[in-house]
């Protein structure tokens, strides 16, 4: 698809005359990278709604941002809005980074390794309609949500390497023992899938602490605290496609540490 012919499919308006950013964090997405924009931009332009992608890449070794240099070459400069940073500044500064950049009111956040299906992005956007909500998330728990990508074997082995692709019983465990001690009043803690209002995010940005794999967490914990609402959509998460997940056993050891801090100090 062109310049050209993105813009005139994302000139379709349902008339709500919102504009819509999605911030996508990148480290080592090459391979990822030009499929995860192309069903971004499809599904936008389907849905008829005006959208913007900032692709935040920190400095990856593998070419990430040559790859997003020709996609917003096909796509325009209007829709692909780079803004690159030096190294791995961390989750929640990459968020700080690219809302200082975005123009829409409300911002999507989600993984650029296929984890997270553009498709339900409509989804989102019409939840959120539905009730207002402050901010609508992401949930593998509830209704037709979940899980696929792990086989039996992968679910049950606990090694290192099992740690190194993702430990999706890890996500669980950390989702329950949260529920259990926090009790925050949405089934899905630790996705990084969600649709915020602008306000709203910049606002929990300022609040949260946290790092790494608890930074999530912490950003429902602290909706709850200020009694934003919170709106969930069933998605099904997919094991990455290309590449070696980020989340290993400091991950873990982190959680532990975030999640005492906040059962702490909530």
């Amino acid at each position: 698809m062109t310049s050209t012919m993105a813009s005139r499919t994302s000139t379709r308006s349902r008339g709500d005359g919102e504009k819509y950013t999605v911030l996508l964090p990148t480290y080592n997405e090459r391979e990822n990278l030009p499929l995860i924009v192309w069903l971004l931009v499809k599904y936008f332009g389907e849905s008829g709604y005006d959208y913007e992608i900032i692709v935040i890449d920190d400095g990856s070794p593998d070419g990430t941002l040559e790859v997003a240099e020709q996609l917003q070459k096909i796509y325009g400069e209007d829709k692909i809005l780079l803004r690159p940073r030096a190294k791995k500044l961390g989750l929640g500064t990459a968020y700080i980074h690219g809302i200082k950049h975005a123009t829409g009111s409300f911002i999507f956040i989600m993984d650029a390794d296929l984890s997270h299906h553009p498709k339900f992005i409509p989804e989102f956007i019409e939840k959120q309609k539905e009730g207002d909500y402050d901010l609508v998330s992401g949930t593998r728990y509830q209704g037709d949500g979940g899980v696929y990508g792990w086989d039996l074997r992968r679910k049950l082995i606990r090694n290192k390497r099992h740690l190194n692709h993702g430990c999706i019983n890890q996500c669980r465990g950390a989702n329950f023992v949260t529920q259990v001690l926090l009790r925050p009043g949405a089934s899905d803690l630790t996705g990084s899938f969600r649709l915020y209002k602008r306000k709203v995010l910049e606002g929990l940005i300022e609040r949260c602490v946290s790092k790494g794999y608890v930074f999530q967490m912490e950003m429902i914990i602290r909706a709850r605290q200020l009694d934003y609402s919170i709106g969930e959509v069933p998605i099904s998460f997919v094991d990455r496609v290309y590449g070696e997940s980020k989340l290993g056993g400091n991950e873990i050891v982190s959680f532990l540490k975030g999640l005492l801090t906040l059962f702490a100090t909530t």
